[in-house]
């Protein structure tokens, strides 16, 4: 492992997507003055102050694209306020003059100039830091999942499991430029800790070419770089419902041109994963979590820094009914080490170099005991991923364009254990007790050419990129992409359309297990395919609009077409999920959000999204055993997929009462989503999960019926004093207790069971 940890601090830089602003202010006669300032973009929920260095000089990192607005004051001098663009990695300088102050000011760029970002090319979801601190999730480890379930075209499935625009775990994080591709749902990875997190973007559609291998749907998680000098720190406490207790705690440090920052999390809860009874049998879980980062700024030019993370969860299973009668109980533990250098190069104002790497560990174990039932099971798998990239960014003209190469290599492994314990519940013949053990090197190389062009009111994106995939199956594909956009200033309105071309490589969690030969001699009647990569086309047409400079309007139409739609399957009743594939899906929708960054006192937004997805046969790739292989390679009928929610609807406000004193309320509609009974009859269904949760599914039209929840949150400002602060938060989940059920036949247990009335509680410290 060090040895490829040293490899990879020679190669590569992870995706971005963000750029830099350095900044240098000085009076008439060219002496440094040390301001404060403000950095502001509204369509990017991006809000900072910031007090510049004795030598007049600020670096802000890690800026998403668009505009923004810069404001700088300084005692004796004109305030002085301005647009910036940020639309390259290549570094914006700004050298400031501030005149000396007149009698009178008056400063005449305002935020609203930065409500519609005029050079994009497709719909971005900006979530900024208030809305990240004032999360506050009624089950631990969903604080930034929540937050992308709330942008149009998200849903959520049981036990946190997100789905963009109708796709199965396509879901990609792109943390601090690392990009995760495996599943990062609670029961699958441990989550990222929210108090890191300065901000996130979220993406459908119009993806760079940087993008690659799983494209459903991408969420850019950047952590806080703005470290001012000194020692300070932040400590929260959270408690809730269900025993639920939450803590972490952090400390940076900066001097001259390094930084260092050290954090530790953690958290105890009795309702980790979403029961499939109301009774909330066997869910406790317990988390940990440390990460510490070293930064230096070797010249203007070069900055290293290196980050290291390791977390682990462990909860139990929740069971069914008939499970808890047998006194089953199912251990899992999720683990996760992740060490990640990055460098950057500045060439010149118009070229940017930059090589990162990372190498992750990860392993997950699944354990049953003596008395489960239908099935006594037992898993280890793990992998370990080293990612290396490499890339050139540059400004020239109407041009922002980028270049790169990457590679992913992967040794995985997996192993599984089974006994059936009730052969009452399987088909005949079927073996008993049965043991899998594999492993296999999943090697990924990519690259890619991306160019973004703007001249007047007139934007264009476009890129090329080639995948290689290794693992299971052998593929590549070139996808290309373009975007087009008219701004038209006469009505403060963008008008865009894209085209994505993806290749998107299956899931790997239990690829091996589904691929095996091995299994074939499990059932009497088996089908096992190989599981290759999903291709498809997206395409998606828009407009933003700003009304009376405060309000944003999103709206957008798209459809996406697959060829071999990925979705998942469960082995027998183990709850070892694997990938599967269909012949081919299309997805199609609408998705409106009107959104209120700030007017007067308040904030917050509505949305809306109408969504329609089939599937069509017959299988083209998985494992399917028994009754399930017997027409699967000839069923070519069309179904809805598991994510067809046809009306998702959200909506929040925020009243800031008084200085120190907030207020919000939020609601969420869903319509519900497909349910699969698997032709069982009605007493059946009660026996496995109880009446009231039957009565939540239409059983005639094979639907959950429809699910409505109502949160309320005040929080306060009680103490501060310079640096320092005390905040205080509560908020009340689903205030009016109504019995959600989130769908029928979910990953572990068949069915989930939402949040029913809850209350949380946050106390936060910084200095």
């Amino acid at each position: 492992m060090i040895g490829l940890f040293c490899f990879c601090v020679w190669s590569a830089e992870a995706q971005r997507a963000r750029g830099e602003l350095r900044i240098e202010v000085h009076d008439p006669r060219g002496a440094a003055i040390a301001p404060s300032g403000e950095l502001v973009s509204e369509a990017n929920q991006f809000r900072r102050t910031f007090v510049t260095a004795t030598d007049g000089h600020y670096v802000a990192q890690d800026l998403p694209f668009g505009v923004y607005r810069l404001s700088l004051r300084a005692e004796g001098f004109a305030p002085w306020s301005n647009l910036i663009e940020i639309r390259s990695e290549v570094p914006v300088r700004a050298s400031i003059t501030l005149g000396v102050a007149p009698v009178t000011t008056q400063v005449q760029v305002n935020d609203s100039a930065t409500l519609v970002d005029q050079s994009r090319t497709g719909a971005i979801y900006a979530l900024g830091q208030q809305a990240i601190e004032e999360q506050l999730s009624a089950q631990p480890g969903r604080g930034l999942s929540s937050l992308v379930n709330e942008q149009p075209g998200w849903l959520y499935e049981a036990n946190g499991v997100l789905h963009p625009r109708g796709s199965e775990y396509d879901v990609q994080y792109v943390f601090d430029g690392l990009p995760l591709t495996q599943n990062r749902s609670p029961a699958f990875a441990p989550a990222f800790d929210a108090d890191d997190v300065e901000s996130m973007r979220v993406l459908t559609a119009s993806f760079p070419a940087e993008y690659g291998r799983k494209l459903g749907g991408v969420v850019e998680v950047t952590t806080a770089k703005d470290a001012p000098s000194g020692l300070h720190g932040l400590f929260d406490a959270d408690g809730g419902s269900f025993s639920t207790v939450t803590g972490s705690a952090a400390l940076s440090y900066a001097a001259g041109k390094n930084r260092l920052s050290v954090s530790a999390n953690g958290f105890h809860s009795d309702r980790y994963l979403d029961p499939p009874v109301l009774e909330n049998f066997t869910n406790r879980g317990n988390a940990a979590g440390v990460s510490s980062s070293y930064e230096r700024d070797f010249s203007d030019r070069n900055r290293l820094r290196i980050t290291v993370i390791h977390n682990e969860v462990r909860f139990l299973v929740p069971n069914e009914l008939v499970q808890q009668v047998a006194l089953q109980r199912q251990d899992i533990t999720n683990g996760e080490t992740t060490g990640q250098i990055y460098f950057q190069h500045t060439i010149s104002r118009s070229l940017f170099l930059s090589f990162s790497g990372s190498v992750r560990d990860a392993d997950a174990t699944l354990r049953s005991n003596p008395s489960s039932t239908p099935v006594i099971v037992s898993q280890q798998r793990g992998y370990r991923e080293g990612y290396v990239r490499g890339d050139l960014a540059g400004h020239h003209g109407h041009h922002d364009w980028k270049t790169g190469v990457d590679s992913i290599f992967s040794p995985v492994h997996e192993a599984l254990q089974y006994t059936i314990t009730d052969f009452m519940q399987f088909d005949a013949g079927i073996k008993s007790p049965f043991a899998f053990a594999a492993s296999k090197w999943d090697i990924e190389p990519a690259a890619y050419v991306q160019d973004q062009w703007h001249r007047g009111n007139w934007n264009v994106s476009a890129g090329l990129r080639f995948d290689h995939y290794g693992f299971v199956v052998q593929e590549s594909a070139w996808s290309p992409r373009v975007g087009v956009s008219r701004y038209v200033p006469s009505m403060n309105l963008l008008v865009h359309v894209s085209y994505d071309r993806v290749f998107q490589t299956p899931a790997m969690e239990n690829l091996l297990l589904a691929s095996s030969p091995l299994l074939v001699a499990i059932e009497p009647v088996v089908l096992r395919l190989p599981v290759r990569p999903a291709r498809g086309n997206y395409y998606e047409a828009g407009v933003t609009k700003s009304f009376l400079g405060k309000l944003r309007l999103e709206a957008n139409v798209f459809r996406r077409d697959f060829h071999n739609y990925s979705d998942d399957d469960v082995l027998l009743d183990t709850g070892v999920s694997f990938p599967i594939a269909f012949a081919k899906a299309r997805i199609a929708g609408e998705e409106v959000q009107v959104a209120m960054p700030r007017w007067g006192r308040f904030s917050g937004y509505l949305s809306y999204a109408n969504q329609s997805g089939l599937g069509q046969g017959p299988i083209t790739g998985g494992l399917f055993l028994g009754d399930k292989a017997a027409n699967a390679l000839t069923d070519t009928r069309k179904f809805a997929v598991s994510q067809d929610q046809r009306n998702t609807a959200r909506a929040r406000v925020r009243f800031q009462a008084e200085r120190r004193v907030w207020l919000a309320m939020s609601a969420q509609y869903g319509s519900g989503l497909p349910a699969d009974t698997g032709g069982a009859d009605f007493n059946t269904l009660v026996e496995e999960f109880g009446a009231a949760i039957v009565s939540r599914v239409n059983l005639q039209r094979g639907r959950v019926r429809p699910n409505l929840s109502l949160d309320a949150a005040v929080g306060a400002e009680i103490f501060r004093k310079e640096e320092r602060s005390a905040t205080i938060q509560v908020q009340v989940t689903n205030l009016t207790d109504r019995l959600n059920v989130l769908n029928f036949e979910s990953l572990f247990s068949g069915t989930g069971v939402a949040t029913p009335r809850s209350v949380s509680a946050r106390v936060k410290f910084t200095f």
